[in-house]
């Protein structure tokens, strides 16, 4: 980079922003050898979804590249013959969701055209073996005139599920359509709610949900245009909104039956985690069966032997909770009975897959600030680690063979291969690797401390870019979400610690009472006491981290976080600001009490706050943080985002009031097209030139001085 530019962009994220102002988030790249920054993060080739071919020889994933111009991210598909080695080929310019055809001779898809996502299969090679290099063109199989959802074929690739979002009472994808199509036109722009959700997340109801469908290939591998509805007289949503995939339903081994979860919404949605499991027979013959009704919390993701006679399934135990441990467990199908799988394993699995053989579970789960990828015996529990050290994404196993994607603290997620035991564990792909050899990144260290209740809690350290031994550096003190969740040994696409070490900060970060991969106590432990113990963990981890690590300066310190952790953000603010040159709040909860009335998940509001406001009124205020505004004294960033229905906005723009009326320095950023996340290339570029900016100016050694209050 020249250095009159490069100078020019310094001062850009250095200097405060004024009211109105449109921050500069043109592109340059920086040439050589230099520190982590964010251009280069929002670059980063993002490998994803790895999918083995049934003979465990080639591998098929994502990779998700960035348009800077366009400000948006790419998607496409690569194969890599795994015997041969080599470069990936890519098999698809722009698609998404590739799954294996039975006989491993081609590859589904998902990929829009004329504006609607469908279905699309490209033919890879035939008898021979696959030839990358000269495959057929993709054809479109599927012919909805709504957007596919998502996918799954059967066993034999005779059949798929499809999801589609329908009104429920429409017979056919085109009545939906066309009900669409007339909202569009009708000049009159209200909508009449009579239940919640009213909006979710990031999205306005609209009378519509997500359905399971089926439908059988002809002798041309298409599919029908309307597909056979199978979850017949079901309110709710198949898969589940947001975040729902195809983890939700699968076939039986035979093909005769399809297994789903949902949760039925009613009256009641907002303030029930009540999923449950269900069975229906492939031909829509008779309606869909609820399996777990005695159970009122959560049951979900179906998995069945490969014998037909079990169906695997994750459950929770407490109703209207989230963040609960999900128990493995199995339903003998002839019978009724079931068992749980792995009492004795405190960890709380995500989604599972079987072997071949039916004796082991396989599953990720949070483990003391890792997430590896588990065994788990099917008849006695026995739970062996398989793939550990960083985070393991997306995997598939074929042929005695384990696919994954895995990625940890100093870089981006690749694709690597082993044998089904873990074992001679290799990675086969090196995606960013000229931008990591021109990128350097801060060394990492977890350390262990007694916190609240003398409980030994984890928390790391990243030092900054070219680290000096005898040299102090300023801190940005990081306070993750939640709030059951953890900061972990992975690579993250939003707060990155290594884009701080790049402008030179140390990173400080607490997995606090409340976090996963400790236990479910240890995650217990925060509903009810927001304010207390996770409280009580940051002081003494922020102790202990200054005791163990002299390279901390201490007296040049910010804290930050997003979500739970902006909710802490504006807490400390008010009772324990006394470390702190400047804060940093992304999408935080300002007002405990306005946010039950305001945001649109409820049980989880009800379950941390031990019942409504209107019951307990005086939890929603035991640790409000609009009750020590007047505390206040640190300046703040305050970022939120007009598409967050999580946190809604209104949150972010009282506490700006809040400093502003109070005359504490302060600076408030928004986004009127992002959710609770910051997504888009030029967004993410703006925010963490905001947020290095406003790190830089208050952690300087000549930093203003904050008036007295």
């Amino acid at each position: 980079m020249k250095p009159l530019i490069a100078a020019m962009l310094l001062a850009l994220a250095a200097a405060p922003a004024m009211a109105g102002d449109v921050v500069d988030t043109t592109f340059v790249k920086t040439e050589g050898v230099h520190a982590f920054n964010v251009r280069d993060l929002v670059m980063m080739d993002r490998v994803s979804d790895p999918q083995l071919s049934p003979d465990g020889r080639h591998a098929a994933f994502g990779v998700r590249s960035t348009d800077y111009v366009a400000n948006k991210g790419v998607s496409a598909i690569y194969v890599l013959d795994i015997d041969k080695g080599g470069q990936p080929v890519k098999v698809v310019d722009k698609g998404g969701s590739a799954r294996w055809s039975v006989d491993g001779r081609s590859l589904y898809f998902v990929a829009p055209t004329k504006g609607v996502a469908q279905l699309w299969r490209v033919d890879l090679g035939g008898k021979a073996g696959l030839n990358l290099a000269k495959h057929a063109a993709a054809a479109q199989v599927s012919h909805g005139v709504l957007d596919l959802g998502g996918y799954k074929l059967s066993p034999d690739g005779k059949q798929v599920l499809l999801s589609y979002e329908v009104f429920t009472d429409c017979a056919t994808l085109a009545c939906t359509q066309q009900r669409v199509e007339a909202r569009d036109k009708d000049k009159a722009s209200g909508t009449l709610y009579t239940k919640l959700f009213v909006r979710h997340w990031d999205t306005w109801a609209s009378g519509r949900r997500n359905q399971l469908f089926v439908a059988s290939f002809d002798s041309k591998g298409q599919l029908p245009a309307e597909p056979k509805l199978l979850s017949r007289g079901i309110d709710g949503d198949v898969p589940s909104k947001p975040f729902g995939d195809e983890g939700e339903f699968a076939f039986a081994p035979d093909g005769k039956s399809v297994y789903f979860d949902v949760r039925i919404a009613g009256t009641t949605e907002p303030w029930s985690t009540n999923f449950d499991v269900y069975s229906v027979p492939v031909d829509g013959s008779n309606a869909p069966k609820n399996l777990t009704a005695d159970n009122k919390a959560w049951d979900a993701f179906p998995v069945a032997s490969p014998d037909g006679k079990t169906l695997y399934y994750l459950a929770m135990k407490t109703p209207g909770f989230e963040a609960d441990r999900f128990a493995i467990m199995a339903l003998d199908l002839a019978s009724g009975t079931r068992r749980e799988v792995d009492p004795n394993w405190d960890r709380s699995p995500g989604g599972l897959t079987i072997s071949a053989d039916g004796k082991t579970l396989y599953a990720t789960a949070d483990d003391n600030g890792q997430h590896p990828l588990f065994a788990i015996d099917a008849a006695n529990g026995k739970v062996s680690q398989l793939v550990g050290d960083g985070t393991v994404g997306g995997y598939s196993m074929a042929a005695g063979k384990l696919l994954l994607t895995r990625d940890d603290l100093k870089r981006p997620a690749d694709v690597y291969l082993a044998q089904a035991d873990g074992s001679a564990l290799r990675q086969v792909t090196h995606y960013n690797a000229a931008a990591l050899k021109n990128t350097k990144v801060g060394d990492f260290e977890f350390f262990n401390f007694k916190g609240a209740n003398n409980a030994i809690v984890q928390g790391y350290v990243v030092k900054p870019v070219d680290y000096q031994s005898g040299k102090t550096y300023p801190v940005a003190f990081i306070i993750h979400g939640g709030p059951q969740g953890a900061m972990e040994n992975g690579w993250s696409y939003r707060w990155n610690p290594q884009t701080y070490a790049g402008q030179g900060f140390a990173v400080v970060t607490v997995n606090f009472h409340g976090s996963t991969g400790y236990g479910q106590a240890f995650t217990d432990a925060i509903s009810g006491d927001w304010g207390g113990k996770p409280l009580e963990d940051l002081k003494l981890g922020w102790k202990a981290a200054l005791d163990k690590y002299s390279f901390l300066d201490g007296d040049r310190a910010c804290a930050m976080g997003a979500s739970y952790g902006g909710y802490m953000t504006y807490w400390i603010a008010g009772v324990w600001n006394q470390p702190w040159k400047c804060l940093i709040d992304h999408d935080g909860v300002f007002d405990t009490r306005a946010m039950y009335y305001d945001t649109e998940e409820l049980w989880f509001e009800e379950k941390e706050n031990g019942g409504t406001p209107w019951e307990h009124p005086e939890n929603y205020e035991k640790f409000n943080p609009v009750n020590h505004v007047k505390d206040w004294r640190v300046p703040m960033l305050v970022v939120h985002s007009a598409n967050d229905f999580r946190i809604p906005i209104t949150q972010g723009m009282g506490a700006f009031t809040a400093l502003q009326r109070r005359g504490i320095p302060s600076e408030f950023l928004t986004f009127p097209d992002e959710t609770h996340f910051v997504l888009k290339p030029h967004n993410s570029v703006q925010w963490h030139d905001a947020v290095n900016g406003w790190l830089k100016k208050w952690t300087a050694k000549d930093a203003p001085k904050t008036p007295a209050k």
